[in-house]
């Protein structure tokens, strides 16, 4: 079965109140058994628009993503970000067949 993913692009205008939603945003992803595969690192946008922070989280499958994303508990995470950042997050189904040769 596909893994399901979040990417999310993300430029924070308020550091400090973002904090907030960082130190939160822990026990929700372990509630659904999410793992981190990007989280700000360094980056070079070579194509199209970018973004300052961009992250991507790995799922177990695509419904686990978006039943993590539509959790009460995430609701109210995304109510204690939204004043300090703005984004974009796509949740996609992984792809596991094969690769071209």
């Amino acid at each position: 079965m596909a893994k399901g993913y979040w990417i999310a692009r993300i430029d924070v205008h308020n550091p400090d109140g973002y904090k907030e939603y960082v130190a939160q945003n822990g026990a929700v992803f372990a509630k659904y058994g999410a793992k981190f595969l990007v989280r700000a690192g360094r980056h070079v946008s070579k194509e199209g628009s970018s973004r300052t922070r961009n992250v991507v989280i790995e799922f177990k499958d695509y419904d686990t993503a978006i039943a993590c994303y539509n959790s009460p508990e995430y609701v109210r995470l995304v109510a204690l970000r939204s004043p300090h950042s703005e984004g974009d997050l796509v949740i996609i189904e992984g792809y596991d067949g094969p690769q071209p040769a």
